[in-house]
């Protein structure tokens, strides 16, 4: 049996592929949290304290910058649906990555324990081949 696992560098690969789709999922969560932060700013600008309104103008203007900030509201809440949709994309990159990982993982750790184990048999068969030589060396049949 080979001693080095012959799909090693597949494996790398593997490896490689599921830590760049770690890196995008990373990413997308980091792009999700800014953007429900941003939200949730500005939501509380618009839940803030009221403005004493004297008159008209005061009222228009602030009717406006709510109506704005509304709309502000909807954009952000567009926005983290979208963002959302591409951790959720993201995050099945990720499982599918890891997915490929697996199966290969274990076929590493079956190899490495039938070297493991042909490395004790072999070594086992040395110490009888040794154990062996020496009883016949000593025993009193030997000696005669």
């Amino acid at each position: 049996m080979s001693r080095a696992f012959s799909l090693a560098g597949l494996l790398r690969l593997r490896h490689a592929q599921q830590d760049e789709a770690g890196s995008a999922l990373a990413s997308a969560n980091a792009r999700l949290a800014e953007a429900t932060a941003r939200r949730a700013r500005t939501a509380a600008v618009l839940a803030g304290e009221p403005v004493a309104v004297t008159d008209s103008a005061t009222l228009f203007a602030v009717s406006a910058a709510r109506a704005s900030t509304r709309g502000m509201l909807a954009e952000l809440d567009a926005m983290a649906a979208s963002r959302r949709a591409d951790v959720d994309s993201a995050q099945a990159a990720f499982n599918a990555a890891r997915t490929r990982s697996i199966g290969l993982e274990k076929l590493e750790v079956k190899h490495t324990e039938r070297v493991l184990t042909e490395d004790a048999r072999a070594e086992q068969l040395v110490l009888d081949e040794v154990a062996s030589t020496a009883w016949h060396r000593t025993s009193p049949e030997a000696t005669r």
